[in-house]
């Protein structure tokens, strides 16, 4: 048998009183060139009492890994490591069969009146409508609008604050889905609403779960291959986190790994990790990954393609197998297709559009080609145009740093 079990405690009708843990919550800022996910909470039965927790957060900076001689920066160097360096050789695979687990929920669906109430052919003209397929055993009807996905009140506050006034496809395919507890795997364009379609029932899943006790690692974990995406996730994740007081904390590469490291050890219930900067915390046994039960690969086909496969079978070989997880990917490569069959169990794939790469269609593209010396006349042109329109945001990408310091002049 191995050294420690599962077992633990339950809460007992909820969240309890305050903990009063350490850390302060702030602002991040959206990553660029993408729309926002915003959409809905859960229903009532899950808007209990606060449990008065705060969100540690890990500053921004540069340091370098003490101890190992490992740079800090693997995540910024797309996957690529130092030469006979292998990415989580220091953890031990954990033989699950010799572990006790100690069971838990993780379907919450009740399906609404109103989605009980359609007939298969009113459910397929909406999957048309949207260009929904569907793949899978048991496939559950789409939430329509956001009153039928059973989300909490606040959650339904936060989404009308927003403005939308239904749910995108994805998330009105996905949420019953992930809310069952089904292994899933999304294909959608970036913008299409996917974060929101994960990050409710998550914060749904953890609610539901035993009391997360220090020195705990996470119930809920979120790889994403950059530290934009992984920023862009947690906005969502303190959006509609914060209510229930459901603590998240966001780490990656090229920023300081103390604070990072410190929040969490404390704990937090959602860790959103680039893959390179968490094999580091789980190789020094900063956290662990033993009480996670909900697993989100964001943007599969860009870690594969970024060199982060090896890192992910580390990780995951560190979570119980019977957990859920949720794959959300643009394209469905054939490396992403065995990731999912190798990984995920009985799942429900969900296609919106087509399944090749292809530009988001509500987005009007303008490429104008020219030559290297032409840019900044023209890029000065572009941007003095855009700022006489009210309310507008503008990001430039450049090839290296040395450029984008000189655009900054």
């Amino acid at each position: 048998m191995e050294k420690y079990d599962d077992r633990r405690g339950g809460r007992g009708g909820g969240r309890g009183a305050p903990r009063g843990r350490g850390g302060s919550r702030g602002s991040m800022s959206s990553r660029g060139g993408r729309s926002s996910d915003r959409s809905q909470e859960r229903g009532n039965r899950f808007s209990g009492g606060g449990r008065g927790r705060d969100v540690g957060r890990g500053g921004r900076g540069m340091g370098s890994r003490g101890g190992g001689g490992r740079s800090d920066n693997r995540d910024d160097f797309r996957g690529k490591f130092n030469k006979n360096d292998q990415p989580g050789g220091a953890l031990r695979k954990i033989r699950w069969d010799n572990v006790q687990l100690t069971p838990f929920q993780k379907n919450f669906y009740v399906p609404h009146p109103n989605v009980e109430m359609r007939s298969q052919a009113e459910v397929e003209a909406y999957r048309s409508q949207h260009q929904i397929t569907v793949k899978g055993r048991d496939v559950p009807a789409p939430s329509m609008f956001f009153d039928e996905g059973g989300f909490p009140d606040y959650a339904m506050k936060e989404i009308l604050k927003q403005g939308f006034p239904n749910p995108t496809p994805i998330q009105a395919q996905g949420w019953p889905i992930a809310l069952s507890g089904r292994d899933m795997v999304g294909i959608a364009q970036t913008g299409s609403g996917k974060t929101l379609a994960y990050i409710l029932p998550a914060i749904v899943h953890i609610i539901n779960q035993p009391r997360l006790l220090r020195d705990e690692g996470p119930i809920v974990l979120v790889l994403a291959p950059t530290r934009e995406l992984a920023q862009q996730i947690q906005t969502v994740a303190n959006e509609f986190g914060q209510s229930v007081q459901v603590r998240n904390t966001c780490i990656f590469g090229g920023a300081p790994k103390g604070p990072q490291g410190r929040t969490l050890e404390r704990g937090v219930e959602i860790v959103i990790a680039t893959p390179g900067r968490l094999i580091d915390f789980l190789e020094k046994d900063t956290t662990n990954l033993r009480r996670c039960t909900y697993l989100v690969l964001d943007e599969a086909d860009r870690m594969l393609d970024m060199g982060f496969e090896p890192q992910i079978r580390k990780i995951i070989e560190q979570i119980r197998p019977d957990r859920q997880v949720l794959m959300w990917s643009a394209t469905w490569p054939k490396e992403v297709q065995n990731l999912a069959e190798e990984f995920l169990h009985d799942y429900i794939q969900i296609n919106i559009g087509s399944l090749s790469l292809s530009a988001n269609h509500n987005i009007l593209q303008i490429v104008d080609v020219c030559e290297e010396w032409e840019k900044n006349d023209k890029l000065l042109t572009l941007l003095t145009e855009i700022s006489s329109e009210e309310e507008t945001k503008t990001i430039i990408f450049a090839e290296t740093k040395r450029k984008a310091s000189q655009l900054m002049i």
